[in-house]
């Protein structure tokens, strides 16, 4: 799942991507709003992660400008402002959620499941399976013939793309995009190693191909 977190306070910000990055998911930080629409003009975002507090352009004319452009991704929406007319407000500038600081972090962590599901998956199965390896999206348990394989959060991404594309070609860019943050160089080997460690680790006879040209498939 991939996260932009809009947050101006620095820190808040970077222990949220730090945590959420070791949940397995991918996380892009920006600091103000003008910001947050052109990472999303550049990127799909599953979730954002959106305080509504922003200087220059608030959270409100952020999730206004996405829900009027269609943007398909789930908005939790942070403030310092709690009370119940605060969270109506929030949730009808296009909100999906809302939550008031201080939060407590294993609920923003379950409720970004919840919505990156929603937004992600559209209601399909949260299990995933072909060819003997089963996933269970929502639990984050990957099996082959029964045999469970311990996975690494992105060795986790990278199969749960596969199946979603049953037998389809992925290319590496799509993989790049959907995984890692935007920071990561373009030339760097990052996806091919992880999606040679996947290949050993679910076993023989193999199963992930590269197809020249077009990418990798289950």
């Amino acid at each position: 799942m991939r996260v932009l977190i809009v947050e101006d306070e620095a820190e808040l910000a970077g222990m949220l991507a730090d945590g959420l990055r070791g949940e397995g998911m991918v996380c892009d930080v920006a600091h103000d709003g003008a910001r947050a629409l052109e990472m999303t003009a550049a990127a799909a975002y599953d979730v954002l992660v959106l305080d509504r507090d922003l200087p220059h352009m608030s959270g409100d004319s952020v999730c206004r400008a996405l829900n009027a452009s269609g943007y398909p991704a789930g908005i939790l929406m942070l403030t310092a402002a709690g009370g119940l007319s605060d969270l109506v407000d929030g949730l009808g500038q296009g909100a999906d959620d809302y939550m008031a600081k201080p939060f407590s972090y294993l609920e923003l962590v379950a409720r970004l499941r919840a919505l990156g599901r929603r937004t992600s998956h559209g209601g399909a199965p949260t299990v995933l399976s072909r060819h003997g390896v089963s996933l269970d999206t929502a639990r984050r348990i990957a099996e082959r013939e029964g045999r469970p394989l311990k996975l690494t959060p992105r060795e986790l991404g990278v199969l749960e793309i596969l199946l979603t594309a049953d037998g389809g070609p992925v290319d590496t860019g799509e993989l790049r995009e959907r995984l890692w943050d935007a920071a990561l160089d373009p030339a760097t080997t990052a996806v091919r190693v992880t999606v040679h460690s996947l290949r050993r680790k679910l076993g023989e006879p193999p199963l992930i191909h590269h197809d020249p040209g077009f990418g990798y498939r289950l």
